[in-house]
């Protein structure tokens, strides 16, 4: 059975189980062959370790800086990379149709305009917090988790989850807590809109929303996707018309940069425009009048993959896709105010959106819901007031 969960625009998904003959005598196959390279590569390992060792007077520190550079990448291959593919395949051989309680193994099918250009057998920790805990957490001698979206107020305890993301929770000592409040003035510098008459499946009806709105503000305009495909279908409708207002637009998996390069220009041209997908939505920092109004083309729920299924069920069910949510959206809101003087607009352009989303915002923040007409006004009486 397949998961087509996104679509051609991310291909195609299907569990591991239960396993095909075919699929099991192909894994044997596969796990000999990487038997046969793991040998030599522990072969070759040893041998350069020798050469460090034997031949320590002789090499200069170019030389022996090559060696150690192959050893490092050496010993990556062959003592986990290798071992890690052969326990995948191990899964394959056995057979059964009872998944890995600590493991999600799926194979998947990556698309590209239109045709498959990969395959692969994945594999990926339910809780990536097991290793964590193991490598990082429980060799140090204190360990710092910080982030602006940790805590979620619909918890009953608001630190419940983020415990169980960083695998704090399964320690002998519970770890201790502290939030600060932010020193900004969100219920003065803030404004946040649901527009409540929207068709989110149309492009051309964001594509409109989104050129009043960064119109209204003069630019300064953030467009947040949950889907490449629609930020493409939103960015071609766009630019010629901000471009016939002297708003240059930019845009992540369009314009042929890297999203930093895009967002130094983005922030250094005040009143350009910039679309963009998770990337942008969690890494932008950009303060002053750059960033003033930030429209999210729909509610980012988690994809339903086979990954996330798991860790949903693991970690809390609906509950879980809420908590992820409203970190999103907090993140998002999170880019519009990042000194004192800074004031913006977070718009929604999904009419759906539950109110409860909106409870990991700061205290003080008021959700207005409203039509488009009314949210373009609002933006542009409250970014431009002496012009009103």
């Amino acid at each position: 059975e397949t998961n087509t969960y996104g679509g051609p625009e991310f291909g195609m998904e299907c569990a591991l189980k239960p396993v095909t003959d075919p699929v099991a005598e192909t894994a044997r196959a596969a796990a000999q062959a990487l038997a046969a390279i793991e040998a030599p590569l522990l072969a070759l390992s040893r041998h350069l370790e020798d050469i460090l060792d034997d031949e320590a007077a002789e090499l200069d520190g170019s030389q022996r800086s090559r060696i150690e550079g192959a050893l490092r990448g050496l010993d990556r291959r062959a003592r986990m990379t290798l071992p890690g593919w052969r326990s995948m395949l191990a899964a394959l051989e056995d057979g059964g149709d009872q998944p890995d309680p600590d493991f999600v193994d799926w194979l998947s099918a990556e698309t590209a305009f239109g045709r498959i250009h990969d395959v692969a057998l994945r594999r990926h920790w339910i809780d990536p917090t097991v290793p964590l805990e193991a490598a990082v957490i429980v060799p140090s001698h204190g360990v710092l988790v910080t982030s602006a979206t940790l805590s979620d107020p619909m918890q009953e305890d608001p630190f419940d989850l983020a415990r169980m993301r960083t695998g704090s929770a399964r320690l002998i000592d519970p770890p201790r807590t502290l939030k600060v409040e932010s020193p900004f003035d969100y219920a003065a510098n803030s404004r946040v809109i649901v527009v409540n008459d929207l068709v989110k499946d149309d492009p051309r009806q964001t594509a409109a929303a989104m050129r009043e709105l960064f119109l209204a503000a003069g630019g300064g305009g953030l467009g947040l996707f949950t889907a490449i495909r629609r930020l493409k279908a939103v960015y071609e409708r766009l630019g010629p018309d901000l471009a016939k207002s002297g708003l240059p637009l930019y845009a992540q998996h369009v314009d042929p940069l890297e999203v930093g390069a895009l967002v130094d220009m983005f922030r250094v041209e005040e009143n350009s425009c910039l679309l963009g997908t998770d990337a942008v939505r969690d890494g932008v920092d950009v303060p002053g009048r750059s960033l003033r109004v930030l429209a999210f083309d729909r509610v980012p729920w988690p994809r339903p993959d086979l990954l996330h299924k798991a860790r949903r069920e693991r970690l809390g069910g609906k509950g879980y896709d809420d908590a992820l949510a409203r970190a999103r959206i907090a993140q998002a809101f999170g880019r519009l105010i990042r000194r004192g003087d800074d004031k913006g607009v977070f718009l929604m352009l999904d009419a759906a959106t539950p109110t409860r989303l909106f409870a990991s915002l700061p205290p003080g923040t008021e959700v207005q819901r409203m039509g488009l007409a009314d949210a373009v006004e609002l933006t542009r009486s409250f970014l431009n007031p002496e012009t009103t």
